[in-house]
């Protein structure tokens, strides 16, 4: 029994996921993308809970520029930017992370059916991923959310909690950014379910009586998780800049909290002939540009070590 021990270990390494894991860490860029982006994710989950300055605590030292007190400076209400930039990141890869999700989940089942059924079924609703391409996305996007804005302040005035209405508008900015991100992950799918269908271990399972569900879940979609994560890491980054944009332009979060985008509006009405507040912009923006370089890289990496050709 313990002579097979080191060939079952050496199956293990030589298994794809260890493939893939060894031409990871073997991207330096990756791995350094890696470490600044769980930097950013550690900042912004602990840094908002326990700094001595809390997020929207109002101080009279408005406008002061940064130093000791103040890392990144203070605002027009006296509040410290270090920790609203992190208390910001924060909302923003949420917002990242939960619309990817909603992408993944509409993409992977919209892709799977599509090229699994094939024929009218596939025509069809391949046929509505075009009609969607041909919207302008972020104006789609803008058309959904003012709407939703509209309609949440008609049932605040008819005595919805403000609290609600937050809560509703926030679910309302992730399905937006998920309606619209998960198309390219459709096609994605939908190509590399037409590619495995025919495959004998799918015919095989037909043959032996295993449903069409069971075949897509335990036989096709494991075969193609390698291209979902790396398209599910490519669309964070996308949809965290579609989020900074809306709340740039004032739809996304609404005060007192904050995204990276909001605080980067904030910082640009400040700006004035007289004075320009620099690092009411430079900070926050800073970040936002960090953390999406930084996932760039990431998919990048996956990209690459889940490529059976990239070289080891």
């Amino acid at each position: 029994m313990n002579e097979d021990v080191p060939g079952r270990k050496a199956a293990a390494g030589n298994s794809p996921g260890a493939q893939a894991w060894a031409r990871f860490r073997a991207n330096r860029v990756a791995v350094l993308s890696a470490g600044v982006l769980l930097a950013v994710i550690g900042l912004a989950l602990v840094w908002p809970a326990v700094s001595p300055h809390p997020p929207n605590a109002i101080t009279d030292t408005q406008f002061a520029p940064p130093g000791g007190g103040h890392w990144f400076g203070t605002d027009v209400h006296g509040r410290d930017l270090f920790t609203r930039v992190f208390a910001g990141a924060r909302i923003s890869l949420l917002v990242g992370l939960v619309g990817a999700g909603v992408s993944l989940a509409i993409g992977v089942v919209w892709g799977a059916v599509a090229g699994y059924l094939g024929g009218r079924w596939d025509s069809w609703l391949m046929r509505m991923v075009d009609v969607l391409y041909a919207l302008p996305t972020i104006v789609f996007v803008i058309v959904l959310i003012t709407a939703l804005n509209g309609l949440l302040e008609h049932w605040e005035a008819q005595g919805l909690p403000a609290g609600t209405a937050r809560l509703a508008r926030l679910a309302g900015l992730f399905a937006g950014l998920g309606a619209v991100s998960w198309l390219t992950m459709a096609r994605i799918v939908r190509g590399q379910v037409l590619s495995l269908r025919r495959r004998p271990f799918v015919e095989a399972s037909l043959v032996l009586g295993a449903s069409h569900t069971r075949i897509l879940a335990r036989h096709i979609l494991p075969n193609i998780a390698g291209i979902v994560i790396v398209y599910l890491a490519l669309t964070v980054p996308s949809v965290v800049l579609y989020e900074s944009f809306l709340s740039y332009l004032g739809l996304g979060i609404q005060p007192p909290a904050a995204s990276l985008g909001s605080l980067i509006a904030e910082g640009a009405n400040q700006i004035n002939p007289l004075r320009i507040y620099w690092w009411l912009i430079l900070f926050p923006a800073g970040t936002l540009a960090v953390t999406l370089l930084a996932l760039n890289f990431l998919a990048d990496g996956l990209r690459d070590a889940f490529d059976p050709r990239t070289p080891q």
